[in-house]
């Protein structure tokens, strides 16, 4: 008989997830911060009010684990039919193990049954363990740029019909 320790679920976010998400996103980009060696993160200054922005205008997922908030992830659709990722994170302790890779499969079914072509997002292009993560989820390096004092990738993912 199969024992399941751990159920984790993954969900559009709700107001009640607010304070939620900014403790996962705080954790995540403070440790962001400290492998990028960059303190200027617009997500370590958030509030709820911009929680709560983002949840009204783009599709807000949170990762729950036994029922304890763990993870989310903000992704904007825009007018072009492509979609921006941001805010993506896991809580140190609940890091791979799955929940991630997770979020991204809802993310990449959302984006299909939206009719979304491509998503982009930025990320440290000298963390090995991020630029791994996304290339195992089919994205890869469009161009890198050090406008915010550290060499940020810009990477993509294309989805075809």
């Amino acid at each position: 008989m199969m024992d399941f320790q751990s159920f984790f679920q993954v969900r559009l976010a709700t107001y009640e997830d607010i304070e939620a998400i900014g403790t996962i996103t705080r954790e995540a980009f403070t440790k962001y911060s400290a492998l990028t060696g960059t303190d200027n993160l617009d997500a370590l200054t958030e509030t709820a009010e911009d929680i709560k922005a983002d949840i009204d205008n783009k599709i807000v997922l949170i990762a729950l684990t036994d029922g304890e908030p763990v993870g989310s992830v903000r992704v904007e659709i825009r007018p072009d039919n492509t979609a921006y990722l941001t805010r993506f994170g896991v809580r140190v302790d609940n890091q791979n193990n799955g929940i991630g890779k997770s979020m991204m499969n809802l993310v990449d079914k959302i984006m299909q049954k939206k009719g979304v072509k491509r998503i982009s997002l930025h990320t440290g292009s000298k963390i090995t363990a991020l630029i791994r993560f996304y290339y195992g989820r089919g994205f890869y390096i469009e161009s890198t740029e050090n406008s915010r004092g550290y060499l940020r990738a810009t990477l993509v993912k294309e989805y075809t019909d």
